[in-house]
């Protein structure tokens, strides 16, 4: 299986410890509910994943196009590219 182009090029962004407090579209709503954060890694963008009653990281994909999130949980490394579907 081929690599993926995206996850090549966002390999060395990470996002910056406590940079955030949580999802950025939950917030502006006055809403606190999420399950785990996900970061943009085109645009540091911060959204609640698809297991967050409002999808708010992938909204922001296809919002926006940008390809890969990154996990925003303590402890987590992974990227996810929703263009590919492959998980780096």
């Amino acid at each position: 299986m081929a690599g993926c182009e995206h996850l090549d090029a966002a390999a060395d962004r990470r996002p910056e410890p406590g940079s955030r407090a949580g999802c950025e579209d939950c917030a502006r709503l006055g809403l606190h509910e999420w399950a785990h954060l996900r970061m943009c890694t085109e645009c540091g963008h911060v959204g609640c994943c698809d297991s967050s009653p409002r999808q708010h990281a992938t909204e922001h994909h296809r919002g926006t196009g940008h390809p890969v999130i990154r996990s925003f949980e303590p402890g987590e490394a992974w990227a996810w590219c929703y263009v590919d579907e492959r998980l780096g």
